[in-house]
């Protein structure tokens, strides 16, 4: 018995064990909010994230929040600092509350209790709510009197407040810096305070006064209080200042450089280079030359490897973005040194060779982001220096099997990526020098090498037969051990040799990949080696995901138009068209006709490529979470099918009209992969062929079917490439839509008068996987509403077209991933209605995609009570006059 009494009571509800509807879920939450047990009503409140998670809609929400608040305002405090705590976790759901109002006036009744306690969580939850009550004068006014106040919880509680407010209101901030001003320069105001109040003028950017006022109190704070942390906080919050203000960023630098080089404090050099790498990744465009030049002054002069590590990263990340190129520009009327001779240079040369990996790492990233950033100069010796120190440092990581050696390795194999897709004419050292290092290095290491061979190899043409049979003679050595290592060795090598080996796999190399597979490989990395070989050109397994079904059977479709229009070509030979074909010809006017049946089935044929065409391009449109590759892959499956299309009209149904200018030759100097550069190729060949036949010869001839079959198999050589979205989905993106009014039971119609409006109100949430906006992002969200009568009762009226039915669409953007609209119905006849309730995407780009969902309900549109009063009066008056005129009729019968 006791037992079963220390049983929660969510746990006898079943809750999170099975599928309740939205309301049930806030039943079970609200019975444990009212229970008289402490701990089953925390044990409540803690569960409403997990509850906004999954019934992320605005009334659920609003009444969730107003039963917190009630709970915040006559509970204890430990039941509000929870309640304080779950409204923090749920902080892009405030937005849906929507009696706000009624919510903070449950919540601000607290501030006025005699216990400090209360009142400072209470403060720190009007902290947490400032992004829906950025302007209310009462909240504002809490906060500046309990900064006077003499408990410090209370006012550590007021200083987490006036943060938050300053950053989103402007008239919070104003009303706000002079008293904050003046607590931080008062004598009375505890050190520690003071360090706590100074953070708070990093949202003081709202306009170029208050920022310039800020700062220049930050600027006094820097010079009359230099103490460690004093001068440490300041300048961090000058930084952020700054960072946000944008206006008074080069100046900061410049302070932060000031600091890094006279400053003998290394608690203060660290954190100016913490903040001027946060500026270099923020700001780069702002750095000047001079600026660049004394952080390389500091790192040469430094004898302390963790402070140059430091610069060194800062000077790394500048060397990817434009402040390189400013920084070896030539100005007008200055001559600037070679980039041979700058310090820059020195440094990073310095550095490639030093004993420290994380220094030499960012030594080498240096060297590489000059050469490849700077085409214009003639940099041969800087480009031997960049290839070297990567070379050095390969050997050094490749041996070291430590993750700090691993992610030093990542490093330099990015850098030869870089490196030789920046400058094609170093690739071929650079795959050499991994293929020498390969066969030495740790098993951690060589996975690593073979992704960057790779990765190398889909972008250049690099690894050539000999290098092939290096790595077929590595295979066979590493397959004979059956470790975890060993099995992830197999299958990166195996995808180096599928890319070196795009357009044809030798019958030695498929011999040796299959042995392995049958000896010591377990099924996964079997699965894994046929996953990477269908990616580059082969057969694949069986899915049952949506795209991927749609992609095989669209395949099989077009297999099967293939092979249609090679019947239909070779029927001009086994049946060839009948003597009288001539003469249906000219009675029926067309031409064609005296080819005989072939005529029509080319028309067919022309059709269904059109529409297979068609039909790629919808599951293009539906493909937004796909990565570029695969879109670009099923973008190329669609030109195929136009292409074959375009050919039996060019030749056959439609010379003379026919126009070649749309399908130019658009070359292959941009395809990203072989399988792209040798579709690209055929498309060209095809073109020419057709080109070269049209008009010259009269349709049909065998000529004519002849370059179809020719373009269907040069077609059908280039082996299928299944792309990464076919096995690996990196993006997830889902809409979920709620409508009101709903009924209770999805298959009863709602109930509406005929002369009345319906509104329809459109909830939707967006939701992301691990890596939301990895491809593209939603802008905004286009819902399409429209109407169908499924079923009409009563008698027929004469009713306008407008009346008849519903097609409206709106556009709207989505907050924290939450967006609603409303639609105004009608539903003039009565009888049984049909609503579709479609969602599509547009990106930031200005590209629709119809991602879903498709969501319907049934309304039942009857008649208005006066409107049926009307009638059954005017029946009933009827009624008499009829009876009447029967009974005259008797009577002259």
């Amino acid at each position: 018995m006791a037992s079963n009494s220390t049983k929660s009571f969510l746990a006898d509800a079943g809750y999170g064990e099975q599928e309740l509807d939205a309301n049930s879920a806030l039943m079970e939450l609200d019975k444990g909010l009212r229970s008289g047990k402490l701990g089953e009503q925390c044990e409540a409140v803690v569960r409403f994230p997990r509850l906004f998670q999954k019934y992320p809609f605005p009334i659920l929400i609003n009444s969730a929040f107003l039963k917190l608040a009630d709970v915040f305002r006559v509970g204890n405090n430990f039941l509000r600092l929870c309640v304080l705590k779950v409204t923090q976790q749920s902080e892009k759901h405030l937005e849906k509350i929507l009696n706000v109002d009624e919510f903070v006036k449950r919540i601000f009744s607290v501030i006025h209790s005699n216990d400090p306690v209360a009142r400072a969580i209470t403060l720190r939850m009007l902290g947490s709510l400032a992004s829906i009550i950025p302007e209310r004068k009462n909240a504002h006014h809490s906060i500046r009197q309990s900064l006077d106040s003499h408990d410090n919880v209370e006012v550590e509680a007021a200083v987490f407040a006036a943060a938050n407010f300053s950053a989103q209101s402007k008239d919070f901030a104003v009303g706000i810096c002079n008293k904050i001003s003046e607590m931080i320069q008062g004598l009375a105001t505890p050190v520690d305070l003071k360090l706590k109040l100074i953070p708070i003028l990093q949202h003081m950017h709202h306009d170029a006064i208050l920022a310039s006022s800020a700062r220049q109190l930050l600027q006094q704070l820097v010079t009359s209080y230099p103490s460690t942390k004093m001068v440490i906080v300041s300048l961090h919050t000058f930084t952020l200042l700054a960072a946000s203000s944008l206006v008074d960023t080069p100046k900061q630098i410049q302070l932060l450089l000031q600091y890094l080089k006279n400053d003998p404090r290394k608690a203060v050099k660290r954190l100016a280079i913490q903040d001027l790498k946060l500026l270099a990744s923020k700001t780069p465009h702002t750095w000047s030359r001079e600026n660049i030049q004394a952080l390389c002054e500091c790192a040469l002069q430094t004898p302390y490897d963790s402070l140059k590590l430091g610069m060194l990263s800062v000077l790394s990340t500048l060397s990817g973005t434009i402040a390189i190129k400013h920084y070896f520009s030539t100005v007008p009327g200055n001559v600037s040194s070679p980039p041979r001779s700058s310090d820059l240079v020195k440094l990073a040369q310095e550095c490639c060779y030093h004993n420290n990996r994380g220094i030499a790492a960012h030594g080498v990233r240096v060297l590489t982001n000059i050469t490849v950033s700077c085409q214009e100069k003639d940099l041969l010796a800087l480009e031997q220096d960049a290839v070297f120190g990567l070379e050095s440092l390969l050997v050094l990581c490749s041996q070291d099997d430590s993750p700090g050696g691993q992610a030093t390795l990542k490093i330099a194999l990015n850098c030869m990526v870089k490196l030789a897709k920046g400058r094609p004419h170093l690739s071929q050292s650079v795959v050499e020098t991994l293929l020498t290092q390969l066969h030495s290095a740790q098993d951690a290491a060589r996975i690593l090498m073979c992704h960057c061979l790779a990765a190398i190899a889909m972008q250049l043409p690099v690894l050539g037969d000999g290098m092939l049979g290096d790595l077929m003679e590595l295979y066979k050595v590493i397959g004979r051990s059956a470790t975890d290592k060993q099995q992830e060795l197999l299958v990166s090598l195996a995808t180096v040799i599928f890319v070196a080996s795009q357009k044809a796999l030798s019958v030695e190399s498929k011999a040796v990949i299959k042995q392995q597979l049958e000896s010591v490989s377990n099924g996964w990395t079997v699965y894994r080696i046929a996953r990477q070989a269908s990616r580059m050109a082969a057969s694949t397994p069986l899915n049952p995901l949506s795209f991927q079904c749609e992609f095989v059977k669209l395949r099989i479709d077009l297999l099967q138009a293939f092979s249609q229009l090679i019947c239909t070509c070779n029927s001009l030979k086994t049946s060839p068209p009948p003597a009288i074909a001539t003469t249906i010809a000219m009675t029926l006017g067309n031409d064609l006709q005296r080819c005989g049946r072939i005529s029509n089935q080319m028309k067919q044929s022309m059709e269904e490529f059109r529409s297979l065409a068609s039909r790629y391009g919808d599951l293009y449109q539906a493909s937004f979470d796909a990565d570029s590759a695969t879109l670009r892959n099923v973008e190329l499956q669609q030109q195929s099918c136009l292409l074959i299309s375009h050919a039996i009209e060019a030749l056959i149904l439609d010379p003379e009209s026919a126009s070649f200018q749309e399908y130019g030759s658009t070359g292959t100097a941009h395809a990203d992969s072989e399988y792209e550069r040798r579709m690209m190729s055929v498309y060209n060949h095809v073109l020419e062929e057709v080109e070269s036949l049209n008009r010259k010869y009269t349709p049909v001839s065998y000529m004519h079917t002849a370059c179809l079959c020719n373009a269907i198999i040069a077609l059908l050589k280039v082996p299928l490439s299944f792309q990464r979205y076919f096995f690996q989905k990196l993006q997830s993106t889902s809409i979920k839509l709620a409508l009101s009014p709903s009924p209770r039971n999805p298959a009863e119609p709602i109930a509406v008068q005929n002369n009345q409006q319906l509104a329809l109100k459109v909830e939707g949430v967006v939701q992301h996987g691990s890596k939301p906006g990895l491809f593209r992002k939603i802008q905004s969200v286009c819902l399409n509403v429209s109407s169908t009568l499924q079923s009409k009762s009563g008698q027929d009226y004469k009713i306008p077209i407008d009346n008849m039915t519903n097609e409206m669409e709106q556009r709207v953007e989505p907050h924290n991933d939450y967006f609603s609209t409303q639609f105004l119905l009608n539903f003039a006849i009565l009888g049984t209605h049909n609503i579709t309730v479609e969602s599509s995407v547009k990106d930031a780009n200005g590209i629709v995609w119809k991602t879903g969902p498709r969501t319907t309900i049934f309304v039942k549109s009857l008649e208005d009570p006066y409107s049926q009063q009307i009638r059954l009066q005017q029946q009933q008056a009827q009624q008499p006059l009829q009876q009447q005129q029967q009974r005259n009729a008797y009577t002259r019968f």
